[in-house]
Formats: C-alpha cells, sequence, structure tokens
C-alpha cells in the first residue's frame, strides 16, 4: 500500500545507520506459550559434508515464513489485547527456523517437549501431570515436516495446529492424534483437480510431482482417484526438489521429452515452487509447445511467473488455491512494526524480553531479519495467505479459553495441560472475525478451493478467479482464455467417451487408450465404458450397438404366408389331378388300358398319392413334437402304398418277358386277389420299420436360436439318421427293384409300353430325393419345410405325370388305342399264356 511505501522511504536511512531489531521479536513470555515453527530461511549450507552435530545455519530469507510468523505474532498480541476471548490470561510465544530442514526442525520441538523451566525432557511412564515448555505448537509448514514432528509431539499429546501442510497421510488421527490443520487435506484437492479435467473433458494427461512428501503424496492420490474418473495417466514424472544435485538438468530433459512424446496436451503438476520453477525453465528453453498447466497454491503464488523470462510462453495455467479470507488490520500491523524495529528504546525492550525465554538455548531464529525492509516484504503481504496461520492460533486460544473455563470477563486460575485442549479442539467450533471454522474427523478445516487463472496483459502475469470448489466445481469458462492460436479449448485426449452401445477397444500399449466400437448383434453395452460387450441370453436377440435384448419371435411356415399359400395352391392342384386321375380309372375299370396299369391296384396308388399330397398340411403351422413323429411316418407309408402297386406290375412284367418258363407258376400271386397279399406284406413291412424309426430315435421338436438373427426357428431335427434311413430306404428298394424290372423292357411300336412309365416314375422320385437329401441336411431355417413339402409334391406330380397321366390322356383322347391289341402284357394275353 501507499503507506507502506511511505514508512518504507522515510525509515530507509535510519536503518541504515541503526540495524533493526526485527529478529529479537519471535520470542515472548506469557501465562502459556505457544511454540511456532516457521521456514526463515531455505537452501541449508554443507547438510552433507557435516561431520559433527553443529548448528545447522541457512543462507537465504524466505520471505514467506517470515510473513507467516509475523500473522503468529499478530494474532497472540490481538488475543492478549482482547476483553472477551483469554481476558485476564497473557500468551507467549516462541518462534523457531525450521529451515525447510527435517534435522533443523527437530531441535526446537524437541526444546518445545523439555519440562517447563528446564532444558530436560522427562523420561516418564506416564505424562499426564507432565508440563511441557510449550502449551500447543503452531507449524510447521511442510506436510514432510509435519510427518516428523507429529510423531513427537503426538507422543506427549501437545496440539499442534500446521498452517499449511496438505498431506493426506497426516489425516491418520490414530498415527497422529494431536495433529490439527488450518488447510484442507491433498484428498479435497485432487478431487477438485479431477473435477476439473472431466469438465473439460482432459482425460490423456502427464502427471509431476516434486520428490517430496507433499509432491509424491498428492500424485499417488490423484493416481487412485483419477483411475476412476476415467483418466489416463500418460506418464508419471518425478523432479528433483535439491536442485544443486549434478544429475538434475538431465532428469528435467528427460521429464519434458517425456512430455513431446507421449503428445499430452495437459500437464497435472503436484510441486513445491522452486522444483515446479525450474521445470518451466526447462521447457521453455526446450521450446516445448503450448500446454495446459495444472497447479496448485504450493507454485503457483510463488514468485514463479513473476522471475522466468518468456513464461506466457508455457500455454494455459489453471490451478486451485485455497478459499481464505483477509486478515484485518494486518498490513498495517506489519508497516508499524517494521517502523518500531528503527527505534533503540522498542528495541532495547525487544532484547530484554527475549532473554526471559532463555534466548541462548537455541538460537535458531531469524538472522536474517534484521537485514530486511518493509519494501522487500510488502509486494507479498497483499498477495500471500495469512490467515490459515492466524486461525491456526486462534484454534488454540478458544480451546484454551473453554478449557480454563474462562467467562467474557475473566478466567479462573487454574493449571491447564497440554492434552487437555484435544478435546476441546475435536468438539467445539470457533469464531475468527465472524467466520466459524471447526475442525473435521480428520482434524482438517475445508473452506474450499478458488480456481484461478494465469492471465497476461502486457507481459505482467494476473491471477483472475475463475471458479470455485466446495462440495461441487462451478467455472466461469467465459472468463478462461486459453492460450492458442485460435483462443479455443485445447483437446487433451487418448480416447473419446463411448457412446451407449459401444464397448472399448484397446490399442497400443496404454490400457486406457482405446477405440469404441460397437456391440455386435446379439449383445448388448451394459455398462458405462465398458471394456466388453454382454452377449443375451439365448431367449433374446439384440442389433448392432444395442443396450439391451429383445424377446426372438417364433418362425415357423405360417399359413398365410405367400410361399405356403403357393405351396398349398399347388398341392390342391395335385390333389385335384389325382382325384380327377382316380374318377376317370374308376369309370374306366374294365378297359383294358385301366386293367394293363394295374386295376384296383391303380386306384389304391391313387389313392396313396391322394393321401401322401394331403400331408403337405403336416408341415405347415407351429410343429409340435407329434407332428414332428407324423410327418415321416405319414410320407414313408403313402409312397409305400404307392411303390407296392409299382412292385407287383413290375414283377408281372419281368416274369411275361424275362421269364415265360417260369410265368404260368408265379404270375397268380402278382395277378387278380392275391397280388394284395404282397401289397399288404410291404405295408406291414413300412410299418415295422415306422416303429423300429420310434424306438431308435424319431424326429423332434428344435428350437434352433442360432439360425436366424432375431427370431427362434421352430424346426424338426432329426435325432437318428440310421432310423432315418431304414424308414426311407425300404421305398428307395421298391423303386429300385422296379427300375432294374422294367428299365430293359422292349415293345414294338404298336405295343403301349407300360414297364416305361413306372421307368420313368422311379426315375422321377430318385432324382427328387437326390436334391432332397442334399437340401434337407443342410438347411436350419424355415426352409427346411418348404423342401419337404416340395419334395412330397414334387414326387406326387412326378409319380402322376409319368405313369397316370399319359394313359389319362389316352382315355380322353385317344380312346381308338385303348385296345386289347395295343397293350403289350394285357390281361388277355397273360390269361391267354397261363392257360396254355
Amino acid at each position: 500500500t501507499m503507506v507502506s511505501v511511505l514508512l518504507c522511504l522515510t525509515l530507509g536511512c535510519a536503518a541504515a545507520l541503526n540495524p533493526p531489531c526485527l529478529s529479537a521479536q519471535f520470542q515472548r513470555p506469557g501465562d502459556y506459550i505457544l511454540g511456532g515453527l516457521f521456514p526463515f530461511g531455505k537452501d541449508t549450507l554443507n547438510l552433507t559434508a557435516r561431520l559433527e552435530p553443529t548448528l545447522l545455519v541457512c543462507e537465504r530469507l524466505f520471505i514467506e515464513g517470515l510473513i507467516w510468523a509475523l500473522g503468529m505474532k499478530f494474532a497472540i498480541e490481538e488475543i492478549n489485547n482482547s476483553t472477551s476471548l483469554l481476558p485476564g490470561v497473557t500468551l507467549g510465544y516462541d518462534m523457531y527456523d525450521t529451515c525447510i530442514e527435517p534435522l533443523l526442525a527437530l531441535q526446537p520441538s524437541l526444546l518445545f517437549l523439555t519440562r517447563n523451566g528446564t532444558t530436560g525432557i522427562g523420561i516418564l511412564s506416564n505424562y499426564t501431570d507432565y508440563q511441557a515448555r510449550v502449551t500447543a505448537v503452531i507449524g510447521p509448514h511442510n506436510s514432510g515436516l509435519c510427518l516428523v514432528t507429529a510423531k513427537l509431539f503426538s507422543s506427549f499429546l501437545i496440539p499442534q495446529v500446521s498452517y499449511a501442510a496438505s498431506s493426506e497421510k497426516l489425516s491418520n488421527t490414530e498415527l497422529y492424534p494431536s495433529f490439527y490443520r488450518t488447510v484442507p487435506s491433498d484428498k479435497n484437492l485432487v478431487e477438485a483437480v479431477v473435477l476439473l479435467l472431466n469438465r473439460f473433458g482432459w482425460n490423456w494427461i502427464a502427471t509431476i510431482a516434486s520428490d517430496d512428501e507433499y509432491g509424491q503424496g498428492a500424485q499417488a492420490l490423484f493416481l487412485s482417484i483419477a483411475a476412476n474418473n476415467n483418466i489416463c495417466i500418460a506418464f508419471e514424472g518425478v523432479i528433483p526438489t535439491d536442485l544443486s544435485e549434478p544429475n538434475v538438468q538431465t532428469q528435467l530433459e528427460d521429464t519434458v521429452n517425456l512430455i513431446k512424446k507421449t503428445k499430452v496436451n495437459t500437464v497435472v503438476l503436484f510441486s513445491l515452487g522452486m522444483p515446479a520453477k525450474a521445470l518451466l525453465e526447462q521447457s521453455i528453453r526446450m521450446r516445448l509447445s503450448k500446454k495446459v498447466w495444472i497447479g496448485t497454491e504450493a507454485w503457483m503464488l510463488s514468485d514463479t511467473a513473476d522471475s522466468i523470462p518468456n513464461i506466457q510462453s508455457i500455454g494455459t495455467v489453471l490451478g486451485f488455491i485455497m478459499k481464505t479470507g483477509t486478515v484485518p488490520g494486518f498490513q498495517k500491523y506489519v508497516a508499524d512494526l517494521f517502523a518500531s524495529v528503527q527505534q533503540d528504546e522498542f528495541c532495547q525492550e525487544s532484547r530484554e524480553l527475549s532473554r526471559l525465554m532463555n534466548a541462548d538455548v537455541l538460537d535458531t531464529h531469524c538472522r536474517q531479519c534484521d537485514h530486511i525492509s518493509l519494501g522487500d516484504i510488502s509486494p507479498m503481504l497483499s498477495l500471500f495467505e495469512v490467515q490459515p496461520v492466524y486461525v491456526a492460533v486462534y484454534s488454540v486460544a478458544h480451546a484454551l479459553h473453554r478449557a480454563l473455563g474462562c467467562t467474557s470477563r475473566a478466567c479462573p486460575k487454574a493449571s491447564i495441560r497440554a492434552w487437555q485442549l484435544l478435546h476441546f479442539m475435536d468438539t467445539f467450533p470457533f469464531e475468527v472475525n465472524g467466520q466459524s471454522f471447526r475442525f473435521d474427523q480428520s482434524h482438517s478445516t475445508n473452506t474450499g478451493y478458488i480456481l484461478i487463472f494465469w492471465s497476461w496483459k502486457n507481459g505482467t502475469p494476473t491471477y483472475l478467479p475463475v471458479g470455485d470448489y466446495e462440495q461441487s466445481l462451478y467455472i466461469n469458462e467465459s472468463q478462461i482464455q486459453f492460450h492458442t492460436a485460435d483462443h479455443k479449448e485445447p483437446t487433451s485426449e487418448c480416447f473419446t467417451h463411448c457412446k451407449p452401445g459401444q464397448f472399448r477397444r484397446i490399442k497400443g500399449y496404454h490400457l486406457c487408450c482405446y477405440d469404441c466400437t460397437d456391440c455386435p448383434e446379439n449383445t448388448f453395452w451394459s455398462s458405462a465404458d465398458s471394456s466388453s460387450c454382454t452377449p443375451c441370453p439365448e431367449h433374446q436377440w439384440a442389433p448392432a450397438r444395442s443396450t439391451r435384448c429383445h424377446e426372438r419371435s417364433q418362425r415357423f411356415l405360417f399359413w398365410d404366408e405367400p410361399l405356403t399359400i403357393a405351396l398349398l395352391t399347388l398341392m390342391s392342384l395335385t390333389v385335384l389331378l389325382t382325384c380327377l386321375a382316380g374318377l376317370l380309372f374308376v369309370k374306366n375299370l374294365k378297359t383294358p388300358l385301366v386293367e394293363a396299369a394295374g386295376g384296383e391296384r391303380a386306384l389304391f396308388a391313387l389313392l396313396s398319392l391322394l393321401l401322401l399330397s394331403l400331408s403337405c398340411c403336416l408341415y405347415v403351422g407351429k410343429p409340435s413334437e407329434q407332428l414332428c413323429v407324423m410327418q415321416g411316418a405319414v410320407y414313408a407309408l403313402c409312397l409305400n402304398g404307392c411303390f407296392s402297386t409299382f412292385l407287383i406290375k413290375s414283377l408281372e412284367i419281368t416274369l411275361v418277358t424275362e421269364f415265360p418258363r417260369c410265368a404260368p407258376t408265379l404270375l397268380g400271386w402278382v395277378t387278380h386277389r392275391r397280388s394284395w397279399l404282397l401289397v399288404a406284406l410291404c405295408l406291414l413291412t413300412e410299418c415295422s420299420l415306422c416303429f423300429c424309426h420310434l424306438h431308435l430315435g424319431p424326429d423332434y421338436l428344435v428350437a434352433d436360436y442360432k439360425s436366424l438373427p432375431t427370431e427362434v426357428l421352430l424346426v424338426c431335427a432329426t435325432k437318428s439318421w440310421v432310423a432315418f434311413a431304414f424308414l426311407h430306404g425300404y421305398n428307395g428298394c421298391l423303386a429300385l427293384m422296379c427300375l432294374l424290372c422294367t428299365f430293359m423292357v422292349q415293345t414294338s411300336g404298336k405295343k403301349y409300353n407300360i414297364a416305361r412309365g413306372i421307368t420313368f416314375a422311379t426315375l422321377v422320385y430318385f432324382i427328387i430325393w437326390i436334391f432332397f437329401i442334399a437340401l434337407f441336411a443342410t438347411l436350419r431355417t424355415v426352409l427346411r419345410a418348404v423342401t419337404q413339402i416340395g419334395t412330397v409334391l414334387a414326387t406326387s406330380l412326378g409319380i402322376l405325370g409319368s405313369y397316370f397321366i399319359p394313359k389319362c390322356y389316352i382315355i380322353l383322347f385317344k380312346p381308338e388305342m385303348n385296345t386289347v391289341d395295343y397293350f403289350q402284357n394285357s390281361i388277355a394275353e397273360e390269361e391267354d399264356s397261363v392257360n396254355r
């Protein structure tokens, strides 16, 4: 502020003549002492070359640590001047430098544990009545330091309140029962980062952490949460925190090369300020293309943006900082303090108060503080968050107020042990400047985060708030101007979220890099971003890219199908022709042609063909087990009835033409009444084969779910091909005998050859069955029933056309040929032959 600048200019000359006593401001006596651990310095000297347990010294002043310490001093002085909080009780403080180094942090921590008024730690079995030097400890700021010191203070159950340590490990109240913090856990931060990535669809990212507890702890948390939120990690990088190591440059170069190699456009950086600065500088030197950098408060609010040349070339920087309030009067307090430390009287009084605290016991206070002016820290005062330290002091003060049983007017004189404060810190909320705070079950205060965006105006960085996160993430995207060529939101994807009905097909060696592939037929998409599709149950089906299965409809040969109507029409025609032929034969039963064709046996053959044609109806409609059994049996018996009459006629022709000497003896068995015995014998034989077929394995109903994509095919299947061969093979044998008996028979040109009709009828039968067997054995659709109907009709029409229709033609249109002389092997000739 202008006041600070004027004060700084006014007192500049005086500071040069009289060294200020700011270093003497960090120890004050009181009724209850609060210990403070702050990083006044950084860059420890000769740590690796240390051979003796001498005092460690830091090289440079860490301004952030000084501001934190001043925040604690301001809060305590404010409480001591309060008339309502701890009235009549004075809080003292004893602050030491941690130098961001565990070895240095342990020394003052051990001092805090010493018995009050001494420099020794009592080794006791019970510390209930033990009065340590301090009542509570504020700090340190670093998670790594807190993991070391928290075990010490937890063993004595001394409250320790950190103002910046965010490691999730510290949330374990079993290991660290007396540890508290006024900042959220890294788990809350990581959840906010994951929501940010998901909001912009950045799912192909790199994550880099500094090699310390804060960086690696946050990165481990991020990896565990990101894996469950469809975020793919291209690689996990680690950058060193000690920039003096000889291989630092190589590690930074390797990290940047990995970013280039994996082609990620988003980098999540969990790091402290100095390692993050080194990585960004290396990225600029290696001309890394513009990326989206997701940062955290640990480096985004440091001097990174101001101190790196050409920092705007790295791309877009977004990140979360803790949502904290202001501390009223703090900046004025600091300005007044810097003015006071220039005065001899104030400094003399400060040194006297410090001596009361046994300052010579451990001299690790802020050594460089006497060489700093208000102008050196004033730019950081408005930027740096001091409220967490301020709230940490007030949390202890409120707990002490309740433990003592204070009222708003006075506090009773009582002796309070440090462990007695824990109950009040766990269970009671407290107010600071009108804002309510409370430690949750993990001893943290989750005040939420602000999403900030690095914006450059004329090369000067500004921190622009563009959103916030508490229970949910809010982003004002209109305020974010991405630093890309077209200022549009960049993409960082190895995959896209699959749409409903698609599954992941992994590509490459990254398990989370995949293409989205449609679910094939009869499978469905069962869960979001599934890596496979779930097959439908057998009775259901699904189209490609389906999200659910549908019930299959039944498929068989329906009565109202066009194909069925055509086949039934053809069947009707066949029945009509058979009936007309039968009527014509009945009317001309005593004529030579009908008698030569078999007479009454010919009528029986026509009746068999009629029943055979009508059996087509057995193949239409919904099949059943009974229909499946009937189909084969009816076909075989009807065809056998026809072929048995052909066999008798064929034997008669063979006896007359080939065995004239035996004819007189045997013709009586194939003519007249006795021939019906042979017909009955053939039918009985076929009936016995039908029974064998039923015993060995009849046709049965099958619900076929594989042949048709969307329907279940109800079809009659053959259980035993051996039984099938016996059933139909017998008719084949009869047809073969008929063929052998008739195909060589010769006749003169003036005679009608009865044998020729039988020969053609059997040949038609064999040709039809060759095609039928080939189709029947392979078809697994509704066309199987069509094939069976077609075979039945083709057989009936073939026999009609080759044997009966020609005779009907002669009866109707050639009556002059219907004479005894025209027919070879006529009944008259047969009788004459028998008589001779």
